[in-house]
């Protein structure tokens, strides 16, 4: 058959996103994926540097999504379906891009890990991601915040004189346009993705990488690359090197081989051809390859412990197997971030297929064995030289106008593109995507003035050219709130509490309170942080604010207060809330706490007992009990 692109609807349980948190993320991000600076002296010079360059900061502009839940109901998603008559790949533009299925159809062999329910948790930066397929992520370390957001998605030409299907999204944090273009050449086991990143600025950015795809798991699988070390990062950060295939009786090649979730990034040799497969007891499965910029291979295990399967089983549900997770990056760490200059670019061409190799070699004691058995299968399978030409192919269709919209992403591209002139061939970022959200941002860069309807904000910017528009900005409530919430991120946080003040003795309300209640509380002035979260919890009430706002104030506010020994102002505070919100884990938890707090001790166990989801857990978060009771 010709290889086609085309719409389809993918139906799962599904539990909903819910809007996103109105609050600006003012705090630093609580990154599971962050190394002790005082331990970076024994790693390499290039490592090292890598990893302390441009850690990010701050999550601004971007919002945090937290308001998902665990009930799921059948659910429809848009879906692209790229297919020739020997793999058929299911791609989900609404969803950052994942390619939710890879399957190999003479084999009748599912490639990937296919997540038979879309179960948001807290792994990605922003909060809401999913397990399952092949995820793009970009930004800084840690699962990128377009993990649940919808991309611009539209057939373009393929080198081969097919169709492809291109993939574009501005990413926010670092402010910096990325595509990939996938497609299927006619006969081929193999998906290609040819992955660009731009930097159209002035000016240097740090960029970030990885491709990461779930594999199915099984206690044979095992996991190879061409390395004979890796560089372990576990949840007590810290990065060391240990022998592959392991040492001291542990294989870590296998992923239900160890106890604790781990990453293993592979030292993989300068010039050497960059690969990673899972391949089960028979010696099949996935292999992923590249062309060389793409040199970082990681294995992601979940390991064997209750810890790991419980998480497993988070994701998803009971009883449908577990995964793995193979990696490939631009840096040899995902704690690293790689500068690309001003006007640069990095591309590269990915290529996901089957493979088949001796499973006596693949599993025996010999590594070195093992890993020439995998790496000729896939030379013999997929040359590197074809991928090579396959690269050089597609450079001039990188450029190429798409021919048809297939789904739209945010219109922040388009702002972008708007007001700074950008000529990004190949990726349209079209007036036609500009909305709400937009409106007043474009209404600043035209005018000099920033209104919005309602007294609740929406998103805020904080790149340098959007804070000097808004320091020149027509005086008003919005736009001095939002220019505090610039300088903050800027680290000008004096300056930012001027802006707040400003935007409260204007009549904006509970917004500024409640920026002016964090910054009191990133300062460490705890009294005077309770008192203005207190007050923004009772004008945010009277002023009628959404189910969104209320909610995630109310969550802050009753923290802040316990934190301040108040507990019976806490619980007035939660007792305020709707009912619904009441009844979340997160808010069922915190009730817990206080009533501890006020030395309910038996009612605070009850709480506990009655069972405590809590849908917003974050990776790496503590224990629940040592939450509730701290030794």
């Amino acid at each position: 058959m010709a290889t086609t692109v085309r719409r389809a609807v993918l139906s799962l349980p599904a539990a909903p996103l819910g809007p996103e948190n109105p609050l600006p993320p003012l705090a630093a991000p609580g990154e599971a994926h962050r190394v002790d600076r005082a331990r970076l002296g024994p790693l390499p010079d290039g490592m090292a540097r890598g990893i302390g360059y441009a850690p990010l900061r701050s999550l601004l502009p971007v919002r945090r999504r937290d308001d998902y839940t665990r009930t799921r109901v059948p659910t429809d998603f848009d879906a692209v379906v790229i297919e020739n008559d020997r793999l058929r790949a299911t791609v989900l533009p609404g969803l950052g891009g994942r390619v939710h299925s890879l399957e190999h159809k003479p084999s009748g062999r599912s490639l990937v890990y296919r997540n038979p329910v879309f179960q948001p948790a807290g792994f990605a930066l922003n909060g809401a991601w999913f397990s399952g397929g092949i995820e793009w992520n970009i930004g800084a370390t840690g699962h990128g915040t377009l993990s649940v957001a919808p991309l611009h998605a539209a057939r373009v030409p393929a080198p081969d004189g097919g169709e492809m299907l291109r993939l574009w999204e501005w990413e926010r944090l670092r402010d910096t346009p990325f595509q990939v273009d996938l497609w299927l050449p006619d006969g081929s086991d193999f998906l290609y993705a040819g992955v660009r990143i731009r930097n159209p600025h002035h000016r240097t950015v740090p960029v970030y990488w990885w491709s990461n795809t779930a594999v199915p798991e099984t206690p044979h699988t095992r996991v190879l690359a061409p390395a004979d070390s890796a560089w372990h990062f576990g949840y007590e950060r810290t990065l060391r090197k240990v022998a592959v295939p392991g040492q001291d009786g542990t294989d870590g090649t296998y992923p239900l081989g160890g106890e604790p979730p781990a990453d293993h990034f592979y030292d993989t040799a300068d010039g050497a051809r960059p690969w990673i497969a899972a391949l089960d007891e028979s010696g099949r499965g996935l292999v992923q390859t590249s062309t060389g910029l793409l040199r970082g291979r990681k294995l992601f295990a979940w390991g064997a412990g209750a810890t790991g399967r419980r998480w497993q089983e988070w994701l998803t549900e009971p009883g449908t197997g577990g995964y793995a997770e193979i990696q490939a990056g631009l840096a040899r760490t995902q704690l690293e971030h790689v500068p690309l200059e001003a006007g640069g670019e990095f591309a590269w061409l990915e290529a996901y297929g089957p493979l088949a190799a001796d499973p006596r070699a693949v599993h025996g004691t010999d590594w070195a064995a093992a890993r020439a058995e995998a790496e000729a299968r896939l030379e013999a399978a997929l040359p590197r030289t074809q991928v090579d030409a396959a690269y050089a192919a597609w450079r001039p269709y990188a450029d190429q106008e798409p021919k048809e919209q297939l789904a739209t992403g945010s219109g922040w591209g388009a702002l972008e593109a708007e007001r700074s002139g950008f000529t990004l061939p190949g990726t349209p970022f079209t007036a036609a995507t500009l909305g709400a959200q937009q409106r007043p941002w474009r209404q600043l860069w035209h005018t000099g003035t920033l209104r919005e309807d309602g007294p609740e904000p929406g998103p805020s910017l904080v790149a340098p050219h959007w804070r000097e528009l808004l320091e020149a900005a027509e005086p008003g409530p919005h736009a001095a709130y939002h220019l505090g919430v610039a300088q903050w991120h800027a680290g000008d946080r004096s300056q930012a509490v001027r802006s707040w003040e400003c935007a409260l003795r204007l009549g904006l309300g509970w917004p500024a309170l409640r920026c002016l209640a964090a910054a009191d509380a990133a300062d460490g002035h705890r009294a005077r942080a309770a008192d203005r979260y207190a007050a923004a919890v009772g004008a945010a009430c009277t002023a009628g604010a959404s189910r969104a706002a209320l909610s995630a104030l109310g969550h802050e506010a009753a923290e802040e207060l316990l934190a301040a020994d108040r507990a019976q102002e806490a619980a007035e505070v939660l007792a305020g809330l709707p009912a619904a919100t009441r009844a979340r884990g997160r808010f069922r938890l915190l009730q817990a706490r206080i009533l501890l707090a006020l030395g309910e001790v038996a009612a605070a166990r009850a709480v506990v007992a009655e069972g405590l989801e809590v849908e917003d857990l974050r990776e790496g978060e503590q224990a629940l009990a040592e939450q509730l009771f701290p030794a």
